[in-house]
């Protein structure tokens, strides 16, 4: 099964969707997944995991009632306030819920780069794996010194980081985040998503040549055991389209053995998310 690792649904609303800033304004509107089933048949997709876009407990729930409507909607990753006094109660509310794959938080919008390591923070953080839930990890680059630092504090936890950390590819910004990739891969419980690379580079002057340095480091980082393929749609259409994202990734991987092709279309998302 070929699966897309990431990808987000919404109902537009301006106050609520505020990042989406003038230059991504094509994708000011609704995205829902009778949208995304045209696409996906288009690009020979089997199926995908929602993840959040808005930091509510609505939005988790707007999410699972998506899952349960649409087959092909195989995992959801929602949101909670993980450093909220009630998290034990709000995580075993939502663990009879076979959708609900794990959880993340936007941490790259947080303006304390070692956000991860607060206190309160960490100790929802530890409560995830009691349920056997993953964590998504979204951050920039300034943001990786911490993330080594969390990961390395729960070595059990099913951790993945999210469009490769945001590499400033438009900057040609490489070598601090690639030493810091390095170390977090060297990790086992720490997977990454090859997705969300043409949005980090020039909206509209990017090409796969300059993304390939990235993609070969990931790799050489994570292996290919432990990369899966995420197109980052609606995002990415202020890039590019469906099938040029997924044609970076198949193209990358080309001269891999079929079975590592397999892993990172597919497989590698079915067991990381136990879909």
């Amino acid at each position: 099964m070929t699966i897309d690792s990431h990808q987000h649904f919404w109902r537009y609303e301006p106050v609520k969707h505020s990042w989406i800033d003038d230059s991504m304004a094509v994708i000011r509107k609704d995205f829902l997944p009778e949208d995304l089933q045209k696409v996906y048949q288009e690009n020979e997709i089997d199926g995908c995991v929602a993840v959040q876009a808005d930091q509510t407990l609505e939005e988790t729930d707007f999410l699972l009632d998506l899952a349960k409507q649409n087959d092909f909607i195989k995992g959801i990753v929602g949101w909670a306030d993980l450093r909220a006094e009630n998290i034990d109660a709000v995580l075993e509310k939502y663990s009879s819920n076979k959708n609900l794959k794990g959880w993340r938080h936007v941490v790259q919008g947080e303006p304390d780069p070692n956000f991860l390591l607060r206190p309160d923070f960490l100790r929802g953080i530890s409560k995830l794996e009691k349920y056997d839930y993953t964590y998504d990890i979204l951050v920039f680059p300034h943001q990786l010194g911490a993330v080594l630092e969390f990961v390395k504090r729960f070595p059990n936890q099913r951790f993945v980081i999210d469009h490769i950390a945001k590499p400033y590819i438009k900057d040609n910004f490489y070598d601090g985040w690639a030493t810091l990739m390095k170390e977090i891969g060297k990790h086992e419980n720490v997977s990454c998503k090859l997705s969300g690379m043409i949005t980090e580079a020039d909206y509209n002057l990017w090409t796969s040549e300059q993304l390939q340095p990235y993609m070969h480091l990931t790799l050489e980082a994570f292996g290919s055991e432990r990369l899966m393929f995420g197109s980052d749609w609606p995002v990415c259409l202020v890039a590019g389209n469906y099938g040029q994202v997924k044609s970076i990734v198949t193209h990358f991987i080309s001269t891999l053995s079929s079975q590592d092709q397999e892993m990172i279309m597919g497989k590698n998302a079915q067991d990381f998310y136990n879909l």
